[in-house]
C-alpha cells in the first residue's frame, strides 16, 4: 500500500488518536533507550519525536507522506522506550497504528512482497513448509553457492543470514502429550511459523522440557502463526483472522497456560486483546486467551523447574530478545532457570537489553542500521568471554548467529530450552 498523500480519511485519522499520544510528557527519558536515536541523534528518530509526529497526523496538522513513512519505519519497534517511560506510554501500540496507516516498509516491489508473504504465505502452514522445502533445495543443490558469486552484495548478504533447512520440521500428528511424571499441569502449545520449519529441535526441545515438569501438553491441530510479523509491520486484516483462529483452536481446551517460546509471538499472543478490541464476537475471547499466554520460561520459574541432573559445562551470556524484557517484562526468570543448570557459568553482557538489530525483518528493510546495532551487540558479547550466547527468540538468534560469522567472536548461540533440555540428559 502506497503512503497517501495526505490524511483525507477521517476514519484513518481516528484510528491514529489513540489515549497514548496523550500520555507522553516529552521528558526525554526515552531518547538514550532508543537505538535510531542513540545511533543518529535525531529527534525525529526518537519515540519522542514519532509520537509527536502521530499525533500531528492524527490532528491533521501533517500528511501522511513518505517522509512520514520513513521516520515510523525506521523504528526497530523494541519497546526499550516503554521500559523508560515513567509515564507508562505504550508506544508499541502507537507505531502499530500507524504501521497499519501506512502499509508495509520498502521499495513498491518490496512492499508487495511483503504483503504476499504476511497474507498468503504465514496464515497457510503447508505453504510455509513447502517454501521452506524449497529454500532447502536451493541449499543442498549448489544453487546457493552459484548464487554467491554472481547476486549483488545485499542479496549476498540477506543470503547469508538464511540458517540451514532443517531435514524434518515440527509437525507432530500426536495432539497430547502426556507428563513424564506426576501432572503439574496442562499446558497448550504454540509450534510457531518461522520455529516449526526453522528451529523444529526447539520446539522439540521445548516440548520435552514441559514434559519432564510434568506438564500434559497440548498441540491443538488446527493452531497457526500468530501474526505478530504481521502487526509490526502494518498488516492487520490478516492478522486480526490468524489471532481469531489460534484463539479458536486454544481455547477448544481446557488449559492452565498457552506456552510460547519465541518472545515476539508471546509479545502479540498477550495482545490479541488490544488486537481485537472492536471485535463484538472475539474481544472477551481473546483477553481471556492472552491471559493465558506465557512464555517458555516465565512459566517453568512461576511453576518450579525440576531439578536438572545433568551439567552442562559452559560460560554463558544472556542476551535479552526486546519483546520478551521490553514487552513483557520477563527478564530475571530466564536468567534464574540458566543458573539452576549444574555447570552453567552466566556472565553478564553490558546493555544486555539493547536489540540485536534483527527486529522481525528489519534486518533486511533496514541493513545499515541493522549492522550497526549488531555490530555493537557482538562487542559487547566479546566483552565478556563467554563462549555461547543464550537468546530464546528466533529473530535474535538468526541475527546473532550472522553476527558471530561476521564480526566474531566465535560464540554458539543457544535456545534456553535448548540448555535446559540438555540439562535433563536428552540426546
Amino acid at each position: 500500500m502506497e503512503p497517501t498523500e495526505n490524511i483525507a480519511d477521517k476514519h484513518t485519522r481516528a484510528e491514529l488518536d489513540l489515549p497514548e499520544l496523550y500520555q507522553c510528557v516529552h521528558c526525554g527519558l526515552c531518547l538514550n533507550a532508543c537505538p535510531t536515536y542513540r545511533a543518529l541523534r535525531i529527534e525525529s528518530e526518537s519515540p519522542r519525536g514519532r509520537i509527536h509526529l502521530v499525533r500531528a497526523a492524527a490532528e491533521g496538522r501533517i500528511e501522511l507522506n513518505q517522509g512520514f513513512a520513513d521516520h515510523l519505519n525506521l523504528c526497530l519497534m523494541c519497546r526499550a522506550c516503554e521500559t523508560a517511560c515513567p509515564s507508562g506510554v505504550k508506544y508499541g501500540r502507537i507505531a502499530e497504528a500507524a504501521r497499519a496507516a501506512i502499509g508495509p516498509p520498502g521499495s513498491k516491489l518490496a512492499r508487495g512482497v511483503a504483503s504476499l508473504a504476511f497474507t498468503r504465505l504465514l496464515p497457510f502452514p503447508s505453504r510455509l513448509r513447502l517454501a521452506a522445502r524449497l529454500l532447502r533445495f536451493y541449499q543442498r543443490s549448489g544453487a546457493e553457492r552459484v548464487a554467491g558469486k554472481i547476486l549483488p552484495r545485499r542479496l549476498r548478504e540477506m543470503s547469508a543470514m538464511l540458517p540451514a533447512v532443517p531435514d524434518r520440521f515440527f509437525a507432530p500428528e500426536a495432539e497430547v502429550f502426556p507428563p513424564l511424571g506426576a501432572r503439574r499441569a496442562r499446558v497448550g502449545m504454540l509450534g510457531g511459523c518461522v520455529m516449526s520449519v526453522l528451529f523444529a529441535e526447539i520446539d522439540e526441545a521445548t516440548l520435552r522440557v514441559l514434559r519432564k515438569n510434568g506438564c500434559e501438553v497440548v498441540l491443538p491441530r488446527n493452531q497457526g502463526c500468530c501474526g505478530a510479523l504481521n502487526v509490526h509491520n502494518g498488516e492487520t486484516i490478516a492478522a486480526k483472522e490468524m489471532a481469531r483462529r489460534n484463539i479458536d483452536a486454544f481455547l477448544a481446551f481446557e488449559l492452565d497456560a498457552i506456552i510460547v517460546n519465541a518472545a515476539g509471538c508471546g509479545a502479540a499472543m498477550k495482545e490479541y486483546g488490544h488486537l481485537l478490541r472492536d471485535d463484538a464476537a472475539y474481544a472477551e475471547k481473546a483477553e481471556r486467551f492472552a491471559a493465558r499466554v506465557k512464555d517458555a520460561g516465565e512459566f517453568l520459574f512461576e511453576l518450579g523447574i525440576v531439578a536438572p541432573s545433568a551439567g552442562v559445562h559452559i560460560a554463558v551470556t544472556y542476551q535479552d530478545p526486546c519483546h520478551l524484557a521490553h514487552g513483557q517484562k520477563v527478564r530475571s526468570q530466564p536468567r534464574a532457570l540458566l543458573q539452576a543448570i549444574p555447570g552453567i557459568e552466566l556472565i553478564e553482557m553490558n546493555t544486555p537489553d539493547r536489540c540485536c538489530g534483527s527486529a522481525g525483518i528489519y534486518n533486511i528493510t533496514h541493513s545499515e542500521m541493522s549492522q550497526e546495532l549488531l555490530e555493537e551487540k557482538m562487542r559487547s558479547i566479546a566483552a565478556t568471554g563467554a563462549a555461547a550466547v543464550v537468546a530464546p527468540n528466533p529473530g535474535c538468534m538468526l541475527q546473532l548467529r550472522y553476527g558471530a560469522r561476521r564480526y566474531g567472536p566465535a560464540v554458539e548461540v543457544f535456545h534456553l530450552m535448548d540448555l535446559l533440555d540438555r540439562a535433563y540428559g536428552a540426546s
